[in-house]
């Protein structure tokens, strides 16, 4: 860090909407880091990419019809998980069924797009914008503090499930054989996954939702081999690549906060890669 930006980013502590975007997002990243780790590890990071279309579209349907965007986030990605879990097996959305979905959710979103920007749109232009590409730094102390309540929550949800979900998401034949409910945990998971790609997009918008929850997930699976200690990494990884998003941001006031964190999260993914830093074992150690 230069000496110049040294004090521009300390400076940055003193404006509301740093620290309400600061608030709120670091509650959203561990949420999505936590979160990710067992989207990684079940391989259904397809449902992810799912969903971040499910948020898009529920989002425009919210503003459409004049209400808050966030209802139609939470209503549309939660409802959207539970349905590709009913069309998969023992809770798991499966390709087959994300498919299934996937072209029906875009033509919905199309459509709400449509009408939103043919009758609502004068009213508030930035909507759709701020619900493809996130808006942060545009969070209100109140938003900030509901966001970071929500989160809160999501992490206290992940963590309550966190033994029995690892269990079934290694070994899902052995786990139903020793009394899991696989079935009931695969459609809790994926109503806390559609809860956290609501959370998420208020910060890096539908588009980039996925990376949020896969890029720190995937890095701390390339580090270690240990279920908890990958856990506990991909939320920290989350955390420090939202912070070093923000501040570059804010830094950089031309880089978009969402394309900062995204990039950042990209670079130490791709850093896992390195012999030093990324390791992979043949299978996880309990």
């Amino acid at each position: 860090m230069t000496p110049v930006a040294a004090p521009q980013l300390a400076g940055a502590f003193g404006h509301p909407f740093f620290q309400h975007a600061l608030l709120a997002g670091t509650a959203i990243a561990l949420a999505s880091g936590l979160t990710g780790y067992f989207l990684v590890l079940r391989a259904q990071v397809f449902t992810g990419d799912a969903l971040s279309h499910v948020a898009f579209t529920g989002a425009l349907a919210a503003l459409a019809y004049g209400v808050d965007p966030r209802i139609g986030l939470y209503a549309a990605t939660i409802a959207g998980a539970l349905l590709l879990g009913t069309l998969g097996r023992r809770g798991r959305a499966d390709d087959v069924a994300i498919g299934s979905v996937f072209s029906w959710i875009l033509g919905l979103g199309v459509f709400f797009l449509t009408l939103y920007t043919t009758s609502r749109s004068a009213g508030n232009g930035n909507g759709g914008v701020n619900v493809l590409f996130g808006s942060i730094f545009g969070l209100s102390a109140g938003q900030a503090t509901t966001a970071a309540l929500v989160a809160a929550a999501i992490c206290a949800a992940v963590l309550t499930v966190a033994r029995p979900l690892l269990f079934s998401s290694v070994d899902e034949a052995v786990a139903a054989a020793r009394g899991v409910p696989v079935r009931l945990l695969g459609f809790a998971f994926l109503a806390i996954t559609g809860a956290c790609a609501a959370e998420a997009t208020q910060a890096v918008g539908s588009l980039l939702i996925l990376g949020l929850l896969a890029a720190p997930a995937g890095a701390a699976q390339r580090m270690t081999v240990r279920p908890y200690r990958a856990l506990a990494l991909s939320a920290g990884l989350a955390v420090a690549e939202m912070w070093a998003g923000l501040g570059l941001s804010y830094a950089i006031p031309r880089v978009p906060p969402s394309f900062a964190i995204l990039a950042t999260a990209t670079a130490v993914y791709a850093a896992t890669y390195v012999p030093r830093i990324g390791r992979r074992a043949a299978a996880p150690a309990a």
